[in-house]
């Protein structure tokens, strides 16, 4: 019966990362980063200045220290301040149901989005936005929407030095542009987690680096 489950969700999650990658890829404004260990796209200018200042306004109003699920706690492992952002506010809104829709996905399956802000010298070192199944949140999660599937990422400023995006195990790395939007699948093809999407949020060297990061699930994490 577990077996079945859980061949059941890969099935899902396989369909999901093919209609997100096909119309990523019929997209014109979406490049797809050459590489062959994950699917990792980026969108140059995707957010307007407008909506960066807005971004960056409202996580430094609402910003507290960032958190991880895990049960090896390790202060030292993020260190940036996060702030929710609240998705039905007039100036969220347009943004959050547009980053659904450029991905093709239900916007009841996405988180609510996360604004991280990085001071010199905070970094969230490498990890995954997969949810590990041996994790005890893991049970929890399940219940609240499963697997998460696709990562959107949006650089809301540029970095004077430091603070790149890195995925070492796939062997690329993006610098924080204004604007810049990143999404990548978190599955391999079959819908199993990818432990190639390995990734690292550089430490910032000089300067704030501001950014988005909107998650979304396998099925409805908004009820």
């Amino acid at each position: 019966m577990l077996g079945t489950k859980r061949n059941a969700g890969a099935a899902v999650r396989e369909h999901i990362g093919r209609q997100v990658a096909q119309r990523l890829d019929a997209n014109p404004a979406a490049k797809k980063a050459q590489i062959d260990s994950a699917q990792i796209y980026y969108v140059p200018g995707y957010l307007s200045e407008r909506d960066c200042d807005t971004l960056m306004r409202l996580i430094d109003a609402g910003s507290r220290r960032s958190t991880i699920l895990t049960d090896n706690y390790d202060p030292e492992f993020r260190t940036s301040d996060s702030c929710d952002l609240d998705r039905w506010s007039p100036e969220i809104r347009p943004i959050d149901e547009r980053l659904a829709s450029l991905l093709g996905i239900d916007p009841h399956n996405g988180e609510t989005l996360q604004g991280q802000r990085y001071a010199p010298g905070q970094q969230f070192r490498a990890h995954h936005d997969f949810f590990h199944e041996t994790e005890s949140y893991w049970e929890r999660m399940k219940q609240e929407g499963g697997q998460r599937t696709w990562t959107a990422m949006i650089y809301l400023n540029d970095v004077e030095e430091g603070g790149a995006t890195w995925f070492p195990q796939a062997g690329v790395r993006f610098k924080p542009k204004r604007g810049l939007l990143l999404a990548w699948n978190n599955m391999k093809p079959d819908g199993t987690p990818n432990h190639k999407t390995l990734h690292e949020g550089m430490a910032v060297v000089k300067g704030t680096k501001y950014i988005v990061t909107k998650w979304f699930r396998e099925s409805a994490w908004l009820k």
